[in-house]
C-alpha cells in the first residue's frame, strides 16, 4: 500500500449449506380403498438451511393403465400455504401437506412424488 512492495495475504474460510427438505414420515403408504373413494394422509415437510423465502411445488405422477389410458389419481393440498419462510430465530417453519388418492379404476403401483423449490432443487 502507498507504493510499499510488501504483499498481504488474506485467508478466508467458510461453510456453505445447501437448502434441503426432509419429510415426516419419510415414506408414505396409502391404504387400499374401494373404487372412487378418497384416501388421504398428512405429512410434515421440514425445510432446512433456506436463507431466503422459497415456495414448494409438487410434481405428481401420472399412471398409465394397461389399456393405455393415463390417470392422475393424486392430489396435494397445503392448508397453511406452500411458502418456505425464515423464522426470526433463523430456522425454517415446517409445512403441512395433505396427499390424497382417488381412482375410478383398479390400480396398484409404487410412485415418487417430487417436491421442488423455487430454484428447482
Amino acid at each position: 500500500l502507498n507504493d510499499n512492495p510488501s504483499h498481504y495475504k488474506i485467508a478466508l474460510s467458510g461453510t456453505m449449506k445447501s437448502p434441503k427438505i426432509n419429510f415426516e414420515p419419510p415414506f408414505l403408504m396409502l391404504m387400499p380403498v374401494p373404487l372412487d373413494v378418497k384416501t388421504e394422509t398428512a405429512i410434515n415437510i421440514i425445510p432446512q438451511d433456506y436463507l431466503r423465502q422459497s415456495q414448494i411445488q409438487v410434481e405428481l405422477p401420472k399412471l398409465e393403465l394397461e389399456d393405455g389410458d393415463r390417470i392422475y389419481p393424486f392430489s396435494v393440498e397445503f392448508p397453511k400455504g406452500k411458502d418456505i419462510v425464515l423464522s426470526s430465530d433463523g430456522t425454517n417453519k415446517e409445512l403441512i401437506c395433505h396427499i390424497s388418492f382417488r381412482s375410478s379404476r383398479p390400480v396398484s403401483f409404487l410412485a415418487n412424488l417430487f417436491f421442488v423449490d423455487k430454484e428447482e432443487n
